[in-house]
C-alpha cells in the first residue's frame, strides 16, 4: 500500500533538502515524488485525494476521509511548500 502522508511529507522534505543544499539529486527527487503523487493520488475529477493506493498506483479505496484520513497533511504540504517557495523566489529577487 502507498498512503497519502508519506507522499506529502516527502514531497516537503525534498524540496527543502534542496533549497538547504542545492543538490540538483533534491531536486530531481522532488519532481519525481511531486509528479507521482499529483497523478497518482489527486482525485482529478472530485479534488482532494485519495488516500491509500495500491503499489502499482490503482486506488485501493475511494474514500478521501476516515478516522485515519483527515484534512491535514495535504493542506500542509500545499501552504508550506507554496510559502516556502514564494520566500526563496522572493529573496532571489531581492539578491
Amino acid at each position: 500500500m502507498k498512503f497519502w502522508w508519506p507522499q506529502n511529507e516527502a514531497i516537503i522534505a525534498t524540496l527543502l533538502a534542496y533549497l538547504i543544499t542545492g543538490n540538483e539529486k533534491y531536486a530531481q527527487w522532488h519532481k519525481l515524488i511531486h509528479d507521482y503523487a499529483y497523478s497518482h493520488f489527486h482525485d482529478k475529477e472530485n479534488g482532494e485525494w485519495f488516500g491509500y493506493l495500491h503499489r502499482d498506483g490503482a486506488i485501493a479505496q475511494t474514500a478521501k476521509g476516515n478516522l485515519f484520513k483527515g484534512p491535514f497533511h495535504l493542506p500542509r504540504q500545499e501552504w508550506y511548500c507554496y510559502t516556502t517557495l514564494s520566500g526563496y523566489l522572493n529573496e532571489i529577487a531581492t539578491s
